[in-house]
């Protein structure tokens, strides 16, 4: 897990948790955000200031021997990740600047290089936040502030098809479900006003919806 205060091991039986390293304990006013798995198994994890002032993140990769390497920055909200189906690049969102990039990605040693936009948000479309795959190759991308997932082709940058969701804050999507058919989305709530709660009394909830696409099977920690 990725936490405030660095990367932990979770016990799921006890509960316990048992800090693995902090890179960025000269920086307490910093947490994590969004992680996860490459497909060879290393975790990615990237931080963010609590008060979300500009570039005071960076995006990590814990290897499998749990050591830790700073990977990209400066960022300012670092967010989705996503691996292509061939494992040659990675996808990384840093919400404030509404793009997508695309890494070339080597698989066997974890080196990115070469970031390149493949998709760009508009002011209409909110701001892009957490992401996954299909079994297409389409970005699935929770549309914070846009009331919205989209799906993205992440070679042209088209929006293929936009789901629409009874909140304004889309935090996150994930398929799911035994055929990987479902696709779960996530909202917040993040500094709303009573008016706004009220207006919304769907946000902060996790919907779900059958697209017509199937996901692609995560990948686990091989540490």
């Amino acid at each position: 897990m990725a936490l405030q205060e660095g990367f932990y091991f979770l016990d799921t039986d006890s509960g316990k948790l048992t800090s693995i390293a902090d890179p960025e304990e000269h920086i307490p006013d910093n947490r994590f955000n969004d992680g996860k798995c490459d497909p060879a198994g290393r975790f990615w994890a990237g931080t963010m200031a609590q008060d979300h002032h500009a570039d005071a993140g960076h995006l990590y990769m814990m290897d499998n021997d749990l050591v830790v390497m700073k990977k990209f920055g400066p960022v300012s909200i670092s967010n989705g990740l996503c691996w292509s189906l061939d494992n040659t690049t990675m996808y990384y969102i840093d919400s404030p600047t509404r793009k997508v990039l695309a890494f070339d990605y080597n698989n066997e040693t974890g080196d990115i290089s070469n970031p390149a936009e493949c998709i760009r948000f508009s002011e209409k479309d909110g701001y892009p936040d957490g992401m996954t795959i299909d079994c297409k190759g389409n970005l699935w991308i929770a549309r914070w502030d846009g009331w919205s997932v989209g799906c993205y082709n992440p070679t042209t940058g088209e929006l293929i098809e936009k789901i629409d969701v009874p909140a304004q804050q889309v935090s996150a999507c994930a398929f799911g479900g035994e055929n990987l058919d479902t696709l779960y989305i996530t909202t917040a709530q993040e500094d709303f006003t009573e008016q706004q709660r009220q207006e919304q009394p769907l946000a902060g909830r996790l919907f779900q919806i059958k697209p017509g696409v199937r996901g692609v099977p995560s990948f686990a920690f091989a540490g």
